[in-house]
């Protein structure tokens, strides 16, 4: 019985010893180039503008100075003018406060994708939410400029406001997509429903690595009556993420707030660089700051990232 099993045993034993020896054969030479999946490429997308807030396209990579958490970093990736695909979420408020000029803004909106869908990459994209006292995807992203007028034209305005939820939302679908990624927030104001907070939809939106463009139409003009509080939550989150904020009037403002922001869009470097030598973060949030040599100009990028893992 036992000389039955053995010769079976030392079969397999001599095959798996073969297997070994051919992965063996194939091995990748000693000085071939080990990448370890914890360092990772970081991207900015930087707006540049003079004194005047002119914006300036024509910028070389000596005239950028990144650093990581303190740490001087070198430029690995670098395209001026950027044309990589653009994934724009498009976020409208459809709360009750909003019902009387949301067929303003939704005019305004659609002669926007119109705009973007039109030029620049073919493989720009767009997505439509609304949300209220909750979030409605109406269309995920797409080319197709007439399903996107079709969800427009169905907004209604009731309800609360849940802004945050919105964020969080969207920067998940977002996060994973390739190019750059940009938030519009067309609203009136601030949060009043969401399950989700101010932290919470700040680090989904970094997470995502997008860029927020609040467009804040508020037609009350006096602090009484709006909510500061929000307006103020909105501006911190577009200077974080390397967007802006726009207070524009009814109308044509919001067509002209469209205009800036693709007009940026179209102008964006997008830069990029491996983290080398950076001290640890206790909360894995990396500072990043991008400064130019030349003291006449300003650049605008995202605050930092989220780091997987630290050192």
């Amino acid at each position: 019985m036992g000389g039955r099993r053995v010769g079976p045993i030392r079969s397999f034993l001599a095959a798996a010893c073969l297997i070994l020896l051919a992965g063996a054969n194939h091995a990748p030479a000693q000085d071939s180039p080990v990448f370890r999946s914890s360092v990772k490429l970081v991207r900015l997308q930087v707006s540049v503008k003079d004194r005047a807030g002119a914006i300036i396209p024509n910028l070389n990579p000596v005239d950028f100075a990144i650093a990581d958490n303190g740490a001087p970093q070198e430029i690995a990736f670098f395209e001026r003018n950027s044309a990589q695909s653009l994934s724009v979420s498009v976020l409208v408020d459809t709360s009750g406060s909003t019902a009387k000029d949301l067929g303003y803004e939704v005019q305004s909106v659609n002669r926007f994708l119109r705009s973007l869908l039109r030029s620049g990459n073919p493989a720009d994209a767009a997505s439509l939410y609304s949300f209220n006292w909750q979030v409605t995807l109406g269309v995920s992203f797409t080319r197709r400029i007439e399903r996107l007028e079709q969800a427009l034209r169905s907004l209604r305005g009731e309800g609360g406001t849940s802004l945050y939820d919105a964020l969080y939302l969207a920067s998940r679908d977002l996060r994973f997509r390739d190019g750059r990624h940009i938030m519009i927030v067309v609203t009136d104001g601030g949060d009043t429903t969401s399950t989700k907070n101010f932290d919470e939809a700040l680090e989904a939106v970094q997470r995502a690595d997008a860029v927020v463009y609040p467009i804040l139409v508020v037609p009350i003009q006096a602090d009484v009556g709006r909510n500061i509080g929000g307006e103020h939550a909105l501006a911190t989150i577009a200077a974080r993420t390397g967007g802006r904020v726009f207070s524009p009037s009814l109308g044509s403002g919001i067509d002209d707030a469209f205009d800036e922001i693709l007009r940026e869009l179209r102008t964006q470097y997008m830069i990029g660089y491996y983290p080398k030598a950076v001290p640890p973060s206790k909360d894995r949030f990396h500072n990043v700051s991008v400064k130019m040599r030349r003291p006449d100009l300003r650049a605008v990028t995202r605050s930092g990232y989220y780091g997987d893992s630290e050192p």
